[in-house]
């Protein structure tokens, strides 16, 4: 996917490829619970096979959108975060979205692999690292929350590899693959119980049948 050069019809951020955007209730990690609004976005390099968004992959299916347009929408509901996903939210400059969301008085959530430069300002950082595009630059350090994606029992080692990267006070996630999720949570739950440091994250989004 050739996504640097479609950087330049971006306006430097003033535009935006989104897949779609919606108010719901974020379902994984530390902030499970709470109502947000999601701005997923377009494009992905990184390939993971057991991706549940694959369809975001390809940038070019998704035109540039204004991003005063999905601010407004952002603003239009009563939750104060916001969660920016994709994809791959850092291949893009992120900086005129997150100081439109700041002036509106919004706090703003990244999740993203941290395999491309950070750009924006942010409230919450959670990093998801994958083995085959690895984060990037100081992205660990700045991290509110590591939570790795578990499939199989030699993942942990990749979990622990990245926890000796963050920061002391970074919260840390094992969260088992949904499609192996049955086979995966009773060993992780050894795991965390051996490995205290360790919390385990669902995609409760998915047991509630909500986006």
């Amino acid at each position: 996917m050739a996504i640097q050069t479609e950087l330049s019809l971006l306006k430097n951020g003033v535009l935006l490829p989104l897949v779609e955007d919606f108010y719901t209730i974020q379902g994984e990690g530390f902030h499970t619970g709470k109502p947000a609004y999601f701005i997923r976005l377009g494009g992905c390099d990184v390939g993971c096979l057991w991706c549940d968004a694959k369809e975001t992959w390809n940038p070019h299916l998704f035109p540039p959108v204004p991003v005063a347009e999905i601010v407004a929408r952002a603003i239009s509901h009563p939750a104060k975060s916001i969660v920016i996903t994709g994809g791959e939210p850092l291949i893009y400059p992120l900086d005129y979205l997150c100081d439109l969301l700041h002036q509106n008085g919004l706090k703003v959530f990244l999740e993203t692999s941290g395999s491309h430069p950070r750009s924006g300002a942010f409230d919450w950082i959670c990093l998801s690292p994958k083995k085959q595009h690895p984060p990037i630059g100081d992205i660990h350090r700045e991290a509110s929350e590591l939570k790795v994606i578990i499939s199989h029992l030699s993942d942990l080692e990749w979990a622990e590899e990245n926890r000796c990267k963050v920061n002391p006070d970074c919260l840390l996630y094992l969260q088992p693959e949904w499609s192996r999720s049955k086979q995966i949570i009773p060993e992780l739950v050894a795991y965390a119980k051996e490995h205290p440091q360790w919390n385990i994250s669902l995609q409760t989004h998915k047991y509630m049948h909500i986006p």
